[in-house]
């Protein structure tokens, strides 16, 4: 064939194509076992990172074995489903079944003589999807810590929830108001009130859709737990009386 002709040119581009293609395709099949083991030690640093252990990818899975001691998933009424893996519950496609179809996972720690109760969260920000973990106390109603992240915030705005010193005014919030009403913790602008356990953190400049976002995830994530949350109260109110 002539080198020189057209139909040479085209032939060789669409082989060329074919064959870096068929190369990115073998190169990112190859990966995904990778990516995907990573995106699982990830996910459990962020659970660990709630209740104040801190750790690396590689040590994550030792540390996590070590302190999580029960990952539940639970029904709309609390009940805990067997046949259902809580770490492997992806919440993304959770939102987007009806409530009585949906599987609510929770994490159960034991760290340094003391329990705690870890959520995931997940709502919507300023431009797409954010979640987190929020780890209580065993009084579940005081937070221990939380972990955020989004998927497209804007940098130096609404990205700044997942900055330390976001997420460390939540640190000793309730979520429970003093009437015993599930309130979450509201992000709410201009608040200077460093008072812990009345239920409010302050905004970040410039990012109040996503402040928003953030107290709107927290009720209506926490919500879908108080079944489970009131049955482990009255367990706890049993055994002090007893």
């Amino acid at each position: 064939m002539d080198q020189n002709s057209n139909s040479y040119t085209f032939i060789f581009a669409i082989l060329m194509v074919l064959v870096v293609a068929a190369g990115l395709s073998f190169v990112a099949t190859s990966l995904q076992p990778m990516q995907a083991e990573n995106v699982r030690q990830e996910k459990m640093q962020d659970i660990l990172k709630t209740i104040g252990v801190e750790t690396d990818r590689a040590g994550a899975e030792e540390l996590f074995d070590k302190y999580i001691t029960e990952q539940l998933s639970l029904d709309h009424e609390g009940n805990v489903k067997e046949d259902v893996n809580a770490f492997q519950v992806n919440l993304a496609r959770e939102l987007k079944k009806p409530i009585e179809e949906q599987s609510f996972p929770i994490y159960v720690a034991d760290y340094e003589g003391a329990n705690y109760y870890i959520v995931p969260l997940r709502g919507k920000g300023l431009w797409d999807a954010i979640w987190g973990y929020v780890a209580l106390e065993d009084d579940i109603n005081t937070i221990v810590g939380v972990t955020f992240d989004h998927k497209g915030e804007t940098a130096g705005l609404g990205a700044e929830i997942t900055t330390n010193w976001f997420q460390e005014q939540f640190i000793g919030e309730s979520v429970f108001n003093d009437d015993g009403e599930l309130v979450g913790v509201i992000v709410e602008k201009g608040y200077k009130n460093p008072t812990k356990g009345d239920n409010k953190v302050d905004y970040i400049s410039g990012a109040t859709i996503t402040g928003d976002g953030v107290t709107d995830m927290f009720k209506e994530r926490l919500g879908r737990y108080l079944p489970y949350f009131n049955s482990k109260k009255d367990k706890n109110l049993e055994v002090a009386i007893q």
